[in-house]
Formats: structure tokens, sequence, C-alpha cells
């Protein structure tokens, strides 16, 4: 009985201490954390492609990549950086710029395309959105089967290559 009293002593000291140690701890943080920038990033320019070639979902279920275009596009424009966003949907992520239709009836549901708005606020800020010829055709989709403001180029691999050749950066979220 003495050691079990002992131990149950113990482990309430060694509670109390970690709870004083928290405690110590949140009041020694600063209202608001700092970030010590070590590489500040200036950039001059910045011509880049996002390959959406795949669905990549945060955890608020948004599109990694297009969440990705807006903030940098919403950077370039604050920081007045030169140069061009495009983004180009092939492969699994195709289906991703049809109107709300041709969404409907390729994903069997009859919701809409979540993702029209956020397109369509990309474009209207100047980020170019182009769909895969080859991605349309194995799907059986043409041009009106997709929502009004995007392009479409003949191939993505071809266009990735044609952009990385013109010195755009390849970001593959």
């Amino acid at each position: 009985m003495n050691k079990v009293l002992n131990y149950l002593l113990r482990a309430l000291m060694i509670a109390s201490v970690c709870l004083s140690a928290n405690v110590m701890a949140e009041d020694a943080k600063p209202a608001e954390a700092k970030i010590t920038i070590d590489i500040p990033v200036a950039l001059k320019e910045a011509n880049v492609l996002f390959n959406m070639d795949h669905i990549a979902l945060g955890a608020d279920k948004m599109p990694i990549g297009m969440k990705y275009m807006s903030m940098l596009n919403d950077r370039m424009k604050r920081e007045k950086i030169p140069g061009k966003i495009i983004g180009v949907f092939h492969g699994p992520a195709a289906f991703m710029v049809l109107n709300d239709d041709a969404y409907n009836a390729y994903r069997k549901v009859d919701t809409g395309n979540p993702y029209k708005i956020m397109i369509e606020d990309l474009v209207a800020s100047g980020v170019q959105i182009e769909e895969c010829a080859v991605s349309m055709k194995a799907n059986g989709w043409t041009n009106k089967d997709l929502l009004f403001v995007v392009k479409v180029n003949t191939g993505a691999i071809a266009r990735i290559i044609q952009l990385t050749q013109e010195g755009y950066v390849q970001i593959q979220p």
C-alpha cells in the first residue's frame, strides 16, 4: 500500500510540474509568433505552368493546384511581378474544366461543376486555363462541353514541353 501511495504521489508531483511548465510556456509565448526569414525571395519575373494532370485536394477539399495558382497570381499582382500563369488540365484532372451539364454527365451527379467559380475567377484575374484536346477526344468532349473561359491546346504533353522551352517553370501540385 505504501508503494502505491508513493507512486501516486510521485505521479501527482510530475503532473503538477508538467502543468506548471505548460502554463509558463504559454505565458512566455508572444501574443503573435514571429517568423524570421533567412532567404528572402524576390522574383523579377515569373512565367509559371501548372501541370494539372491529377486530382490533389487540400484538407478544405479545394484543389491544391488552383489554390496555388490563385495565391501566386495574387502575390504577382501585389508585388508587381511581371509574368504569366498557365494552368494545363489533362488526364484524370481534365473534367475539372467542364461546364455544369458535361460535368454532371461525366461525374454522374447533379451538382454542377464545383470548380467553375474558381476557374472563372482565375481567368478573370489573368490566369490562362487550358484543356488538352487529347483528353477531350478520349472522353468524347467537344469545346461546347467546356467552361466558356477555357482554351483548348493540341495536347498537354506537347504544350508542357513548348512552355518549358519558352522558359516557363513547371509546378506539379
